[in-house]
């Protein structure tokens, strides 16, 4: 590229005329919004980390927070390696990408992008890798509290490759199957949440249940609701790029993505928990946030497509049939510690058909390049079958080819995810890392013997077993603390604990 071909019009767009004289014009506020927008992209990712380890156990806090920062590292690599060029190289196939682009080779600044003519590649290649950066993210929550730390990362590296990578493009790539055929996914329901949800499912029945699994042991409150408000801020904030960005201009279709992403969210969350306070009389906290995240899946591949009356409908069904998901994991008795697949899968599912119903064509032109037929609002009936054609080809091949490079890496010396029992016992975060996100953290109650568990509860997430709760006086060995109440034996703040060498002991009588 040389620079002798960059000039500016008399409106301050930038100009670039490459070999062949083909004249390409950049807006630089296109630009900076998309750049702008990358950012946003990629403070959802430690967003994810601090949700999660919020609604784990505290000894297991640190490692998603962890997690969140070595995915970005893994991914930007493999997105410079081969990822952007098997995602979105110009000579794709209809289900992947060449090698062309091989460590950006040929991803000159200022050619036009597959994305958009409107910003160059190097931009839309940036922009890009902040949502495969945060789909694996999203997945391997499925590994919390009994995964080793080392495989993950290698997982990592290998789904992005053999699954996400191809979902983009033959969801966003011009020459993929279901852009062709005329799929809708203007941010990502099928390439980062149907596909993160179901490797999620996949991944936690390959791991199988964690110990204790059905008894009261397993019956945690999130240890820490700060954590999980904190991580919902950053991913609600980093929302508005990622549906926003998604317009890859700074436009009125990118100001329409942005006010239904948030309706979506706030609706979201208030039908989530409210859905919550039928079961115990209280208003929570944990039940909004999952309800807003639940809300921001659905609108996500719809937000450049439906309007505002539609988001409403888009943030209600998401909380009322992502809720009511979670309900799944005891339906079937498998252990999704964080419910993934429901808020994710089902989330993006749910928005796929939401889509196919409601997309609008005059909102989709809002960017006065964009035409497509519409949904159903547009009386474009094949729309429905499109959308679900997607959802189940992304489901399938997340959960197929996911289940395989679990079962491959079990074979293979040093690379089976599942950790064994004493690191399950005393956190992954002091057997894995030798790191604690606190400097006490009781293991009492996991010292029990297995006989002593309670047996009738079930395993801790974002949601627990839905269940009608009577109020009752409480039993003289249980004690009150911010309102809850624990039976003391099961109460990780109050074992004791001593500190010795920068480790914590627990005192067993």
């Amino acid at each position: 590229m040389s620079l002798s071909n960059i000039t500016y019009d008399s409106s301050g767009d930038l100009q670039y005329i490459d070999a062949n004289g083909d004249n390409a014009v950049f807006n630089g506020g296109d630009i900076a919004w998309t750049l702008a927008s990358t950012a946003l992209v990629w403070l959802m990712i430690p967003g994810v980390g601090f949700f999660y380890s919020g609604l784990l156990r505290r000894k297991n806090a640190l490692n998603m927070i962890f997690l969140s920062m070595m995915t970005v590292g893994v991914v930007s690599f493999q997105w410079f390696f081969w990822g952007y060029s098997l995602a979105f190289s110009e000579t794709a196939s209809p289900y992947i990408g060449d090698l062309r682009h091989f460590a950006l080779m040929n991803v000159e600044g200022l050619t036009p992008s597959v994305g958009s003519p409107k910003i160059p590649s190097l931009v839309f290649c940036v922009f890009q890798l902040m949502f495969a950066a945060i789909t694996p993210m999203l997945a391997i929550g499925a590994c919390a509290e009994r995964s080793r730390l080392g495989p993950i990362l290698v997982f990592v590296f290998v789904w992005s490759t053999i699954v996400y990578d191809p979902i983009a493009c033959w969801t966003w790539n011009p020459a993929g199957w279901s852009y062709v055929l005329g799929g809708l996914d203007f941010a990502g329901g099928t390439p980062v949440h149907i596909s993160s949800g179901t490797a999620g499912l996949a991944i936690s029945l390959y791991l199988g249940k964690r110990r204790g699994w059905g008894t009261e042991r397993l019956a945690y409150k999130p240890h820490n609701t700060t954590y999980v408000v904190l991580g919902t801020c950053f991913l609600w904030f980093g929302w508005f790029g990622f549906n926003g960005g998604s317009a890859l201009a700074a436009n009125l279709r990118a100001t329409e993505a942005c006010i239904v992403t948030n309706l979506a969210a706030s609706v979201g969350g208030l039908t989530w928990m409210l859905w919550d306070y039928r079961l115990e009389r209280k208003w929570s906290v944990v039940g909004f946030c999952s309800g807003a995240i639940a809300g921001l899946v659905a609108i996500t591949p719809g937000s450049g497509f439906v309007g505002a009356p539609a988001a409403v409908l888009f943030g209600f069904m998401a909380g009322t049939v992502c809720n009511f998901a979670t309900q799944l994991k005891f339906v079937f008795g498998y252990d999704d510690t964080l419910d993934i697949f429901a808020s994710h899968a089902i989330g993006g599912v749910v928005g796929n058909i939401l889509t196919g119903l409601f997309a609008q064509a005059s909102i989709a032109g809002a960017d006065g390049i964009t035409t497509i037929p519409g949904g159903w609002l547009d009386h474009n009936y094949r729309q429905l079958g499109i959308q679900l054609a997607d959802s189940v080809s992304g489901m399938s091949y997340s959960f197929v080819v996911t289940t395989l490079i679990l079962w491959v890496m079990h074979f293979i010396p040093y690379l089976r995810l599942r950790c064994d029992e004493e690191t399950e016992i005393v956190g992954v975060d002091d057997a894995e890392m030798g790191e604690f996100a606190y400097d006490y953290v009781g293991l009492l109650s996991e010292l029990l013997p297995r006989h002593e568990y309670e047996a009738g509860a079930h395993g801790g997430g974002r949601e627990p077993e839905h269940r009608h709760y009577q109020h009752q006086q409480p039993h003289p060995h249980v004690h009150h603390e911010l309102g809850a109440t624990l039976p003391r034996g099961h109460d990780e703040a109050s074992e004791e604990t001593v500190e010795k060498d920068g480790r914590e002991e627990v005192n067993v009588a």
